[in-house]
């Protein structure tokens, strides 16, 4: 596995992934619609154009998928959702055509249905893992549902690697300094989760390089909550209804788990905001 393909790398946590493979000697393409800053080479494609992605695939070992509508914002919902679940399926059926036998691809957290449901949205129980049920009621958590499947999909079909990183909201050590920890309502609905875009690029990383996962969706998230409080004060606080837990939560442990992205690739978070 000599060239890795990220499509998205000018974005916030494609930039931080290109240069993680980079310092581990990979020879790196990016594949985005403009042009960066960046110290690899770079093409620009149209994902939604089939024949784009398969012409700009031909030389890459492995794929990085980042490219999306991060968000149900700033886009009719209809073209959020095309452009979600139509670039991936580009992605991994170009890859399946040409030999390509592993692909991580971008998903999220939002697929549970919690951080944009228009309606209030319990657990089931805590800490949240990837057994939990998605119940997305917009059309982004959705296309992130579609895209795990259609991994799965290729994975049936020619035993392809499809890794889903379900990322947790990645923050920057610039955006921690401006975040609100004790507001115990502030990130509700997005269950206090996040990940260091530091410990983003190198679970990334570690996904493309691990061995053996067949079609795996991971949560992404740090070891503890983007607040103050201890975090069954804050499930007190905002999730009364929600008695049950799978495991005890101590401190200010995540309510989102992570156990299952440390045991498959061997990685952990190095970073808090709290500092480390």
């Amino acid at each position: 596995m000599k060239t890795i393909a990220v499509t998205g790398g000018s974005g916030k946590l494609g930039r931080q992934v290109v240069a993680a493979l980079l310092d581990r000697q990979y020879q790196v393409v990016s594949l985005d619609q403009r042009r960066a800053d960046l110290p690899c080479r770079q093409l620009q494609v149209d994902l939604s154009d089939f024949g784009q992605v398969a012409g700009a695939l031909q030389d890459a070992d492995a794929v990085v998928h980042l490219a999306a509508i991060p968000s149900p914002n700033g886009f009719p919902y209809a073209a959020i959702f095309a452009n979600n679940a139509l670039s991936t399926y580009h992605i991994l059926e170009a890859a399946s055509q040409l030999g390509i036998r592993k692909v991580v691809s971008g998903s999220s957290e939002s697929s549970y249905g919690f951080a944009w449901s228009p309606a209030p949205l319990s657990p089931d129980y805590f800490p949240i893992d990837e057994e939990h049920p998605q119940r997305p009621a917009e059309c982004y958590g959705l296309s992130k549902v579609v895209n795990e499947l259609t991994g799965e999909m290729f994975h049936r079909r020619t035993g392809m690697q499809v890794v889903s990183m379900r990322y947790s909201t990645i923050m920057t050590q610039q955006e921690f300094a401006r975040m609100d920890a004790v507001n115990p309502n502030r990130y509700e609905k997005s269950m206090w989760s996040y990940i260091d875009i530091r410990d983003a690029a190198r679970a990334t990383v570690a996904a493309l390089e691990a061995e053996g996962l067949g079609a795996v969706s991971l949560n992404v998230t740090s070891d503890d909550t983007l607040s103050e409080l201890d975090t069954e004060d804050l499930l007190r606080i905002c999730y009364p209804d929600v008695q049950a837990r799978k495991t005890r939560l101590t401190g200010r442990t995540a309510v989102v788990s992570n156990r299952l992205a440390k045991e498959k690739l061997g990685w952990q978070p190095l970073y808090s905001w709290k500092g480390n």
